[in-house]
């Protein structure tokens, strides 16, 4: 694509296919929509198509594309993959955001629907958008370097432990290991890594902290600019890494 954009540090770089899981809200919106302010092709999905409706003409561009689509689903999300080859071409970044967190609870009270609700959306639904995007970016023809990106977000639980969040911090730590595993399979012209996304102010964190706890920490808004910067200026130099934004 020849289309030039805002790059990271303020110049001007080519215009990226840029695919991101969970993008109804929290992080995964905000950089959504911080990618699209740069001039990137943004395809997101999600399982709340009012949401999604509601990014799609907040960035009122039909060149982006959101996609109702169930990342714990092997089945959806070759479909996704099958949709975005078909309307948008090979992405060139992929952003593994998609998660959820479990109740707190001590391990033993959380109940097994929720333990494996965590684990089907935070590490099968990751290795599902591998399985078939990765084949995708490996079909690139055009000499592309870097081929491809992919970024799986984890978590600081995803390297330490935590009480009451046991399935989460599983799932996290299960990211952290496939990511530095399929890392090895890949060729030297793409790049997968582990993003700890930092403290963030989300409802998500509150659950864990309650709300006055959160106020110094930065919304997602204002994370965005920052993670979106460095994931554009990722490199396959970086393929294999645990980074935190």
């Amino acid at each position: 694509m020849n289309v030039v954009s805002k790059g990271g540090g303020g110049g001007v770089a080519a215009s990226r296919i840029v695919v991101i899981t969970g993008v109804s809200q929290r992080l995964g919106r905000a950089l959504a929509v911080e990618m699209a302010k740069r001039g990137h092709t943004v395809i997101g999905c999600s399982r709340a198509q009012d949401k999604l409706n509601a990014l799609q003409s907040e960035l009122s561009s039909d060149k982006h594309l959101f996609l109702n689509t169930d990342v714990r689903s092997n089945t959806s999300i070759a479909e996704l993959a099958r949709v975005v080859k078909e309307k948008r071409g090979i992405p060139d970044i992929i952003v593994n955001n998609a998660g959820i967190i479990n109740d707190n609870k001590k391990l033993w009270e959380v109940p097994v629907e929720e333990f494996d609700s965590v684990i089907d959306t935070n590490v099968k639904g990751i290795a599902n958008v591998l399985r078939h995007f990765i084949p995708l970016m490996l079909s690139r023809n055009e000499g592309k370097n870097p081929a491809g990106i992919i970024v799986n977000m984890s978590s600081g639980w995803g390297r330490s432990g935590a009480a009451h969040v046991a399935p989460y911090c599983a799932s996290k730590w299960a990211v952290e290991g496939l990511t530095r595993s399929v890392a090895r399979e890949l060729p030297s012209e793409m790049a997968i890594l582990a993003l700890n996304p930092g403290v963030i102010h989300t409802d998500m964190l509150e659950s864990c902290f309650g709300d006055s706890s959160m106020k110094n920490y930065p919304k997602p808004d204002a994370w965005a600019v920052k993670a979106a910067t460095m994931i554009l200026n990722l490199t396959p130099a970086d393929n294999g890494a645990s980074l935190t934004v």
